[in-house]
């Protein structure tokens, strides 16, 4: 039963459109089950359920038969969002017959909810003659399929190309959004350019072209290329594989000179689809056929196909020229948008950028923000395949991407989209004015950053200097680890950029979610393992070569502070102080004219919280880093899609630990300031200020806008916020409030769209 359902899952994936997946859903289920009758209903945007497949009734009634909300056993269903299994249909109250669709000899009922994202998005129905009960194994097993199905017609519904939903005025991809999470603020409207990795091929897009010929003339020329390829390892392994074996190479040809994949190919290329697209169909719908065979070894061949297709597709992309041809407005989408992958765009003509996975704390969100990028992260339901070249907004408030508006979306948010041009205009006039609280207090407000090309944006920006320096990047581009020199250069330059205003540098830290290509880390759970400062305490001799460039790199400027990263108990602390001490007393000796440094901790796991004032007695200062702390408190991987709804700094829990945080360091008279994204949220400043946090470290692009909230609050309005807040019993409740406080104060236009 486990194969049967994985082979019918992988088909539904594999559909061209929703059509196909539903026909392949209703006729499957129907085999497996033996029953009369399988059929499935999707909700529309109304809410009424329409008949979009069926095996059993009849065929006219699809498209047509429609039930509203609270009509019917299958609205039943719906609102239950459980199953019901029903010896005779035809007695139930809520039955309600449509003569269209001749199942009146059906007495068996069994309907199950399809739900994705805790909506239900359909129902899933087997009828059957006989007035009896399904079993539990049958029950079960719909249950199992429904949930199995519910992303893949989730995702095929919001393709938009079935004719059912359309034709009965419901809603179409024309005025669909579909749901991400904010990743950076702002609005964008252009063109859709998806990107994907090198050779793979399920993450290839269609794309139209015009010229065909020349399409056609790309494939011919990977093809023989390929062909070439297997005769000259085919030649250089005859000798040393067995025949057996040695015959693959052969069946790999004879693959390569069949017409029921070339000629597929080159038929989808004929019709207008780029040699790349119609290369990955091919290769899929073959691969699929030898996955349903019974034979264990033909199944396997599936993978030889697989590779095959791999290898055209490379030798595809090697005689394709890197993308240069970008239009001005140009939406950024991929299944998972990198950093790496955007740093590699052309910045003056990206607009926006969708990423299927990831989350508003990913490494690409925070770049997308530093470059001031509308972003939506985590859109699980986008069509990547679908959608290349076609018209696209991206909502980075609300994290909606909308795919071929309408007129009446469009004008709209072109009218939101001048607004904001607006409200960046009056947030530039910021730059020369001190971040001072309406009773006067002052709020330094300074950057994050990693790269020596932001340090121009970061002097025009206002900012009284660093927060927070991510000293990972430099090792990241490098394939060793970088010398001492190499790191004093750099540290130099980021130091004399801003001085004689503070630079905090902080400790190299890698693992997690960021690797080094020449030091890899493999574990089964990243961010509970070898990370951070735990790293650079097991490898001293990289801990004291980055001390020593840095304290080297502060001479005659003396405006250094280093930070620690993911500290978690004292005796990591002292650890690490004894290192910097050696360092220093190192270079001293060595003649260097140094000062010691400031020393900060980071606070970003929750012993760390519960330490803040043992940690705050022994350095000069405390940072919060809210992204892990809130990734920590609340037991979610920030990277994660499918759990990213539930990561947010607003939650009580987080809240309570950073105030916590700040009373024990006050204790000492220790300052704390906040280094991670929460600091850049308008509506999050607000509780810090309301905490007596005096400073705060951002992306470049989020000063401007910070420093307008704190120009519009009293401290003691935000402590009387912080108040209320402090009772607040969910992130929902506290996000809503903290909203209607700046719109109340004439500041919507940094939470929303529009001015």
């Amino acid at each position: 039963m486990l194969e049967t359902l994985r082979r019918l899952v992988q088909e539904v994936n594999q559909a061209r459109n929703l059509d196909q997946a539903l026909s392949i859903i209703v006729h499957g289920v129907k085999a497996i089950m033996k029953v009369g009758v399988c059929s499935v209903y999707l909700r529309d945007s109304s809410g009424a359920f329409i008949l979009m497949a069926t095996d059993g009734l009849l065929e006219k009634a699809v498209g047509k038969v429609r039930l509203q909300e609270g009509e019917g056993l299958i609205s039943l269903v719906a609102s239950r969002a459980e199953p019901i299994n029903l010896r005779s249909a035809l007695a139930h109250p809520s039955y309600h017959y449509f003569p269209e669709t001749g199942e009146e000899s059906y007495h068996a009922f069994l309907g199950v909810p399809i739900i994705h994202h805790r909506k239900v998005v359909g129902v899933l129905v087997a009828q059957d003659h006989a007035a009896q009960s399904f079993n539990e194994e049958s029950e079960t097993f719909m249950i199992t399929v429904a949930a199995q199905l519910a992303g893949a017609i989730a995702h095929a519904v919001v393709i938009g190309d079935v004719k059912g939903l359309s034709e009965t005025g419901s809603a179409t991809l024309d005025s669909r959004s579909i749901e991400g999470l904010p990743g950076a603020a702002g609005v964008a409207i252009g063109m859709a350019r998806v990107v994907y990795p090198l050779a793979d091929i399920s993450a290839v897009p269609d794309r139209q072209v015009e010229n065909i010929p020349g399409e056609l003339e790309k494939f011919e020329k990977a093809l023989g290329a390929v062909r070439q390829e297997l005769r000259i390892m085919s030649r250089r392994l005859e000798d040393k594989l067995p025949s057996q074996e040695h015959a693959l190479f052969d069946a790999y040809i004879l693959m390569l000179d069949s017409d029921s994949i070339t000629d597929g190919i080159r038929t989808g290329i004929e019709q207008g689809n780029w040699a790349a697209g119609a290369l990955r169909e091919v290769i899929q719908e073959h691969e699929q056929i030898f996955r349903e065979m019974e034979d264990s070894y033909m199944r396997e061949r599936g993978d030889d196909v697989r590779d095959l297709g791999r290898r055209i597709l490379m030798h595809l992309q090697q005689d394709t020229p890197a993308d240069t041809d970008f239009s001005d407005n140009t939406i950024l989408i991929s299944e998972e948008v990198t950093p790496s992958m955007l740093a590699d765009m052309p910045m003056d003509r990206i607009a926006g950028v969708v990423s299927v996975r990831g989350s508003r704390t990913s490494h690409v969100a925070i770049l997308a923000r530093a470059l001031n990028l509308p972003t939506v992260m985590g859109a699980a339901d986008l069509p990547v395949r679908h959608i290349d070249g076609q018209e696209v907004i991206v909502d980075g408030y609300s994290g909606r991407v909308y795919i071929a508006p309408s007129e009446t979306v469009r004008r709209e948010y072109r009218e939101l989209l001048d607004q904001e041009q607006e409200l960046s205009e009056e947030l530039r006039g910021l730059n020369g004015l001190p971040s001072e609280t309406l009773d006067g207090d002052k709020i330094h407000l300074y950057v994050n950053t990693g790269l020596l090309a932001d340090m121009s944006p970061t002097q025009e920006s206002g900012a009284e200097g660093i927060g927070l320096y991510r000293t990972e990047f430099p090792f990241m581009i490098r394939q060793r680890f970088p010398g001492e020199e190499e790191q004093r250069t750099i540290y130099r330059q980021v130091l004399a950029s801003v001085a004689p205003d503070p630079v905090v540098l902080r400790t190299l830290d890698v693992g997690g979610d960021k690797a080094l290509p020449y030091f890899p880390i493999d574990e089964e759970n990243p961010f509970l393992g070898w990370r951070g400062i735990r790293i650079t305490l097991d490898h001293p001799e990289i801990f004291l070569v980055q001390i020593r460039a840095m304290l080297r790199a502060s001479t005659g400027l003396n405006n250094l502070n280093i930070l620690l990263p993911m500290i978690s108990n004292l005796s990591e602390l002292t650890d690490a102080l004894e290192l910097i001490y050696q360092a220093y007393g190192e270079l001293q000796e060595d003649g260097e004219d140094i000062e010691m440094p400031r020393i900060g901790v980071m606070i970003e796991v929750p012993s760390a919280v519960y330490q803040a004032g043992s940690l705050a007695r022994r350095v000069d200062f405390l940072s919060i880093g809210t992204n892990d702390l809130t990734q920590y408190l609340l037991a979610v991987d920030r990277n994660n899609a499918r759990v990213a709804e539930l990561y947010d700094s607003l939650h009580p829990a987080v809240i309570r630990a950073m105030m916590q945080v700040v009373e024990s360091a006050r204790i000492y008279g220790k300052p704390v300031s906040v280094c991670g994204e929460m600091a850049g949220d308008p509506a999050a400043v607000i509780l810090l200020v309301g905490m007596g946090i005096e400073s705060l470290s951002m992306s470049v692009s989020s000063l401007a806008r910070v420093k307008w909230v704190v120009r519009n609050l009293s401290t003691e309005r935000a402590a009387e916020i912080l108040s209320a807040v402090l009772v607040m019993e969910d992130a929902h409740s506290i996000r809503a409030y903290l909203h209607e406080q700046l719109e109340q104060a004439g500041l919507g236009g940094l939470i929303r769209a529009g001015k």
